[in-house]
């Protein structure tokens, strides 16, 4: 708000975004969640929980229905620019390496070509710290030397 406020006493006139559209809310939103998961995956989404799904399955619920069914299932953003801005923020805090390999995989399921998220991991080298930069990178070499072997 802050910055808005500076920004409109300095004379800038920012144009409002759209609201969302309304969603469907009939059926499950656990179901909806887990449908646009398995969208973003290209996997089907298992009945049976494993992993940390399993271990906590709270946190599974969590994701399906805040994530994957109120966030993104809304219009707003297209699921390549939520998955650019996941990439950035999760490249950002570091320490987050499994989670970003999952959705720079989920950037080329959505339609961004390898030269794409390489292009973008130079632009994260720019704005994030050296470490974070490298370790972004390090995963994403990771990701294209498995889909160059197949």
């Amino acid at each position: 708000m802050e910055v808005m406020d500076g920004r409109k006493a300095k004379g800038i006139k920012d144009k409002i975004g759209n609201d969302a559209s309304p969603i469907d809310i009939t059926g499950s939103k656990y179901v909806r969640g887990k449908k646009i998961l398995g969208e973003l995956t290209q996997t089907p989404q298992p009945d049976m929980l494993s992993g940390y799904s399993a271990f906590a399955p709270t946190i599974d619920t969590f994701l399906k229905e805040h994530l994957f069914a109120d966030i993104f299932e809304r219009d707003i953003l297209s699921y390549v620019q939520r998955e650019l801005v996941t990439i950035s923020v999760l490249a950002g805090i570091g320490k987050a390496e499994p989670m970003l390999k999952s959705h720079l995989i989920i950037c080329l399921n959505v339609g961004l070509t390898q030269e794409q998220l390489q292009q973008y991991v130079e632009v994260l080298k720019t704005t994030l710290a050296k470490e974070e930069a490298q370790s972004a990178q390090t995963v994403l070499n990771g990701i294209l030397q498995d889909y160059q072997s197949k």
